[in-house]
């Protein structure tokens, strides 16, 4: 054995000579009030000949194509002593340099001023960098190492928070392009907590929460203490902790009026970030960002969709799973605050109404299967556009899709089998996710098989509800749990749902109808200016919901409205309002009988022993 290690121990070093230098990057902040920054890539032992850079079109956690290139400028290729490079830009964010040197450098200006999980942002309180949208990179070499050096930290009193790993005073390292760009940053003078949560092997590994707000440090532990209890409970649901590298995980948080709020997963940290003034006030708001995005520490960073692995930066990422690796998530985010104690049975019935609704009484739900819905993320997760889409008769989100979908399945595993939907998590984990071993479709119904060691069920599953359009049935299922699966507005006059601007005093709608609805039935939709409703003036001085008042099922009521074909008066028969609710027994003035108490119980009661 000594002599084996010995053996292994120069073949290690004999490659080690051999491996490249690593990719360095420098970015700097001279222009941070203007919300610039100054980069350079330096690639070391640089290939000769024509020689690609880019910047990305697509980041890590979203789907849809995003136009990095946009935001860089003063693009300049170097040698290493700072002579000027020929190149050519071949496309909008990609540029080749005809290289003969051993090294040379790309430096470039960056504008950054968004502060979300996709884009950057930078002004004189922090750089919150997403890398995807912040650093260029060299086609061919995405496996090379990569260094990256933070400049100004001590201008702007800034510190690092990152999943790189740190190499020195304010270096940090990352194996490959993959990694680089699944790992953000955020450079301020945030605040910190963190604990230590044990795994199934009883080792301990740190979990960290780094806050740029304006909270006092009391405010931040306190919400530490109550992000701890959601980890718990969702260690609960897999048994054990991922294996996290180095030993950390970091929730990046950045708190402030002007962000857009957004949560984005990565493999060891996750981006959070809030347009609310503060924690303080808002701690179980903010918990559904936080429950959601760490569960994604397993399903979808470690438990991995074959479509999504690896990541292609260069388009979009379309990925037919979504309705489980977003979906399941969605419904586990929420699921879990209940048992951690912070949402009461009550305020989950308004939760599942959501799902339910989406599977039930949408256009996309009703007619497109789940996986076509996950095929549509490539156009709706934040996807921009500036022509109208008909999304909403066409698309319904699959992370409420999905999670409908996983509310049902572990309603029927808990009826049909005695098991739950966490014993199907910890199954795809073990044989897909703990061994990192990329899924299919036919992987999770073979799962599925598997923990109910009933093959037909699962094929008949994901046969019905998956690839199909199927609907199961949600008030029987709910009823196991003492819920009741109700009309929100019965009996109620209804035309649809109509979205609309006032300009001019003009009442104009600005999206279209919804299939199905009275007033879709009546041709009236986009871009229709509504003059009258049952001879009443419509001027925007009232919601044109009060135009139905005291209007039951039945009615029918005129509508005058006008579009660049004319004047036009359309007769619209009010029907019932298809939308749903879902309440607890008790509140319906149901007696909640023995059974589902103890059903709802094991449903919704914490998981930590």
């Amino acid at each position: 054995m000594k002599k084996l290690n010995l053996v292994l121990l120069s073949l290690f070093v004999s490659v080690s000579a051999f491996a490249q230098k690593p990719i360095f990057y420098a970015i700097s902040f001279p222009n941070a009030s203007h919300h610039e920054a100054e980069i350079t890539m330096t690639i070391p032992e640089a290939p000769s000949g024509n020689v690609r850079v880019r910047m990305s079109r697509s980041s890590a956690g979203r789907y849809a194509t995003h136009e990095f290139g946009k935001n860089i400028y003063n693009v300049k290729a170097l040698t290493i002593d700072n002579k000027e490079l020929a190149m050519k830009q071949l496309e909008g964010d990609v540029y080749e340099i005809n290289n003969q040197e051993p090294a040379f450098k790309i430096s470039y200006t960056l504008y950054a001023d968004y502060v979300d999980g996709t884009y950057s942002g930078i002004d004189e309180s922090h750089a919150h960098l997403n890398m995807p949208a912040t650093f260029m990179w060299a086609i061919g070499l995405e496996k090379r190492a990569v260094k990256v050096q933070f400049n100004d930290l001590d201008k702007y009193g800034w510190k690092v928070a990152t999943q790189l790993k740190h190499d020195g005073v304010s270096v940090y390292s990352a194996p490959s392009l993959q990694y680089l760009m699944d790992s953000p940053a955020e450079l301020s003078a945030y605040k910190e907590t963190s604990w230590t949560v044990a795994g199934a092997d009883k080792k301990e590994q740190t979990i960290r929460l780094s806050t740029h707000s304006a909270d006092a440090q009391p405010v931040v532990d306190n919400f530490g203490k109550m992000v701890q209890k959601v980890v718990l409970e969702e260690r609960a649901v897999f048994g054990e902790l991922p294996v996290y590298d180095y030993g950390e995980y970091t929730f990046l948080q950045d708190v402030h009026s002007t962000n857009a709020g957004d949560g984005m997963e990565h493999r060891n940290s996750t981006c959070i970030t809030s347009g609310l003034d503060q924690i303080q006030g808002n701690e179980v708001r903010m918990l559904s960002t936080f429950s959601h995005e760490y569960f994604h520490s397993w399903n979808v960073k470690r438990i991995r969709p074959k479509t999504l692995d690896p990541f292609n930066f260069e388009h979009a990422n379309m990925s037919g799973e979504l309705w489980f690796a977003e979906g399941f998530t969605q419904y586990y985010g929420e699921l879990l605050l209940v048992r951690a104690g912070f949402h009461t049975a009550n305020e989950y019935g308004k939760t599942m109404s959501g799902l339910v609704n989406a599977v039930l009484n949408t256009p996309g739900g009703i007619k497109y299967s789940a996986v076509q819905n996950s095929n549509y993320a490539v156009f709706a997760d934040a996807g921009v556009s500036i022509d109208p889409t008909n999304k909403a008769n066409m698309f319904t989100s699959y992370y409420y899709y999905g999670g409908a979908t996983a509310l049902a399945l572990d309603l029927r595993l808990r009826g049909e089998f005695n098991l739950t939907l966490d014993d199907y998590m910890r199954q795809v984990w073990l044989d897909y996710g703990k061994p990192y071993i990329p899924y299919t479709l036919n992987d999770l119904e073979k799962a599925l098989g598997k923990v109910t060691n009933n093959k037909v069920f699962a094929a008949a599953f994901f046969k019905n509800y998956i690839y199909g359009i199927e609907k199961n049935n949600y008030e029987a299922l709910l009823a196991k749990g003492g819920y009741v699966l109700r009309k929100a507005n019965a009996g109620k006059g209804w035309m649809g749902a109509l979205t609309a601007k006032l300009h001019d005093g003009n009442v104009i709608l600005t999206a279209g109808t919804i299939i199905g609805s009275p007033i879709y039935k009546a041709g009236i939709d986009a871009g229709d200016i509504l003059k009258k409703i049952d001879g009443k003036n419509v001027d925007g001085s009232v919601p044109l919901a009060d135009y139905l008042v005291n209007k039951k099922v039945g009615d029918v009521i005129t509508i005058d409205y006008e579009n660049r074909a004319g004047i036009h008066q359309a007769k619209v028969t009010l029907e019932e309002n298809p939308q749903l609710e879902i309440v607890t027994a008790e509140s319906a003035g149901q007696a909640l009988t023995k059974e589902q108490q103890e059903f709802r119980a094991k449903w919704l009661s914490s998981k930590i022993k």
